[in-house]
């Protein structure tokens, strides 16, 4: 008696289905990726050396223009370099970019810098832990060179709190939180008019920007 030929499975129409659905959506997430590497690709990128570590800010021109804009170009200008973090609230926020270590010796050590720049709050970006904002007093558009990190997620900095305004966010720390935890941890002290100041200077020594991505 000849053998009979084993049939090629066949699938329930069921399983198709199952099949070319998942396919089709790790198809979608593949494409995804793709388009979202290529867009990170794009984004600036600088590296902050302090005294304590080093630490990596993607920063997202498409959100923050203007905020990124200032930002790149106090970096440009060497601005940063002999800063200090001279705002330290652990369970709120680093803030730096705009004191030298002169005000550790009774001085105001404040920087000159350039011209404010409007707020750019209502961008969609959140004020979440390693998110980095500008800084500013009570008036909307008076950010300079001042910047802080997240240490927390901070939703009543967000748009519209606390104030109206909210604080603008226009970058992400990407590489080195552990630097940022550390500078946290700092001890803190008063300062004359300043509050939460470290006890030992935490140096800027320079913020620089990243070759880009190929």
């Amino acid at each position: 008696m000849n053998d009979y030929l084993a049939p090629k499975p066949v699938h329930p129409p069921r399983r198709i289905w199952l099949l070319r659905t998942c396919t089709f959506v790790i198809s979608l997430f593949l494409i995804g990726s793709l388009f979202m590497e290529e867009a990170n690709a794009t984004n600036p990128r600088v590296l902050v050396k302090t005294s304590m570590g080093e630490f990596t800010i993607e920063l997202y021109p498409d959100k923050a223009p203007k905020t990124v804009e200032n930002f790149l170009q106090y970096v440009k200008d060497g601005f940063y370099s002999g800063t200090v973090f001279h705002r330290v609230i652990g369970s709120f926020m680093i803030q730096g970019g705009g004191h030298t270590r002169e005000i550790y010796q009774g001085g105001v050590g404040r920087k000159d810098t350039r011209a404010p720049i409007p707020l750019e709050s209502r961008n969609g970006l959140r004020n979440d832990t390693g998110w980095v904002a500008m800084a500013r007093t009570g008036q909307p558009d008076s950010a300079t060179s001042q910047f802080f990190v997240n240490t927390v997620d901070n939703a009543s900095l967000n748009f519209p709190a606390p104030d109206g305004h909210g604080y603008a966010v226009f970058g992400k720390v990407v590489d080195g939180m552990k630097t940022v935890e550390a500078i946290r941890g700092a001890r803190t002290m008063s300062l004359g008019p300043m509050r939460d100041v470290p006890v030992e200077p935490v140096m800027i020594d320079s913020v620089t920007l990243l070759p880009a991505k190929k």
